[in-house]
């Protein structure tokens, strides 16, 4: 098989390198295509463009494919904590026992945010996104101990990941509390990641929220789902910012600042918010399908089918498992879940998207067990974060140690050609 790809273009011809990764897919590498022939690719939204080559995350979208750092999805989630998972992320390989011990204090020890941090949450309305708090908390963060935030050794560079991993969920707990009235809790040092943020999220005072195991084992799994996906908007972002040598607080805040953004981060919000107009209208879940199926304006089924996973969604299938669990043992009888749970029968019976290969994906289950922990619609995208900060903490870590230049993105020009200035008076 030949290693380069002919090119033919103005009556000369060019040979590309071809550029194979571990697992046999194959990339024409036009890195001198400009100098040799004055040629650029054009590729809106880089769908077969491949703008790095990374070592963290390997997804077949064919074959229903994850796998972290070498690690199938399905393993990890079974056998793995997210921050276990996290570490092998960031740091390339699963920890020993002594490795993932120093990192849980490390986490343990960051888990509080500068007592000045408090008053800046009195800047934002009471109704402020929670998105955009946590983005700008993120960047004051890192103003407290500026060491950290440009980390230039494997040293600092651990404790800065582990800071940052600690302090965002205690600002996300924070900023759900400011935006509901309630006080602000301090974490307790006797809880592990995620029990610590349900305590952080929902104690009262004198009344301390003691997280079940059932939940928190679904919260963890979650957040270890969503902890990387390759070269997604947000993930792309946080390289791209880092690309410029911007810190790894300025970088992170740029890539939740792309998760905000709906067709991104907000799937699940999309499904909650669906089936909330099913319920209020008192639609039949068999009518709403059968316009969905005939693809009746603004009707769409949320949640199924996936722009990268052409079969089916690995992530799904693990958190299924851990939706039914959950809900069973809550006991929970929400009229929203229990529609989830219909509408998902239905579809999954019916032959046109047995067909096309449209199965649940992970964010219509996700949004259904926050829902039935109690976490708000409008923090969900931040558990999103939350969940992908340890891949953008490893992408950024790439770009940083990779010595490569500034991602400078080319284009092709459709505005105007030359044209004169004409005066104000002579402008009709």
């Amino acid at each position: 098989m030949s290693n380069t790809a002919t090119l033919v273009y103005d009556g000369k011809q060019y040979e590309l390198p071809i550029v194979v990764g571990t697992e046999h897919e194959k990339a024409i590498d036009i890195t001198s295509l400009r100098a040799d022939t004055g040629l650029i690719t054009l590729d809106s939204g880089y769908a077969n463009t491949g703008a790095c080559r990374s070592a963290i995350t390997y997804i077949d979208g064919e074959r229903g494919i994850l796998r972290y750092r070498g690690y199938p999805i399905e393993e990890l989630a079974v056998k793995a904590t997210f921050v276990e998972t996290s570490y092998l992320l960031i740091f390339g390989e699963l920890p020993t026992a002594s490795q993932l011990a120093d990192f849980r204090a490390l986490l343990a020890e960051h888990e509080l945010i500068h007592e000045d941090m408090r008053h800046h949450f009195d800047g934002f309305p009471p109704n402020s996104p929670p998105m955009a708090i946590l983005s700008a908390m993120i960047n004051a963060a890192g103003c407290f101990e500026p060491v950290f935030m440009a980390p230039d050794d494997d040293e600092h560079f651990m404790e800065s990941a582990a800071r940052l991993m600690s302090k965002v969920r205690t600002i996300a707990a924070a900023s759900y509390r400011k935006s509901i009235g309630k006080p602000m809790n301090y974490p307790r040092p006797d809880l592990r990641y995620t029990a610590n943020f349900l305590h952080m999220m929902f104690s009262r005072p004198h009344r301390l929220y003691e997280p079940d195991p059932v939940v928190v084992e679904a919260l963890d799994r979650l957040l270890l789902l969503h902890a990387d996906h390759e070269q997604n908007c947000s993930t792309s972002t946080v390289r791209m910012v880092g690309s410029s040598h911007a810190n790894l607080y300025a970088s992170v805040a740029a890539g939740v600042c792309a998760l905000w953004g709906p067709l991104h981060g907000g799937a699940n919000v999309a499904v909650i918010e669906m089936l909330t107009k099913l319920l209020e209208s008192g639609e039949k879940l068999e009518t709403f399908i059968e316009r969905v199926k005939r693809r009746d304006a603004g009707v769409r089924l949320m949640g199924f089918g996936h722009r990268v996973y052409k079969n089916f969604d690995p992530r799904a299938k693990i958190i299924k498992a851990s939706c039914d669990a959950l809900l069973e043992r809550l006991g929970i009888h929400d009229p929203l879940l229990d529609l989830a749970v219909r509408l998902e029968e239905i579809a999954l019976s019916d032959d046109y998207f047995i067909e096309r290969k449209l199965y649940p994906n992970v964010d219509y289950y996700s949004g259904i067990i926050m829902r039935a922990i109690g976490i708000p619609t409008n923090m969900f995208t931040v558990m999103f974060a939350i969940g992908r900060l340890p891949g953008w903490i490893a992408h950024w870590r790439e770009v940083r140690i990779s010595d490569s230049r500034i991602d400078r993105p080319r284009q092709i020009y459709v505005g105007p050609a030359e044209r004169s200035y004409v005066p104000l008076e002579e402008r009709g």
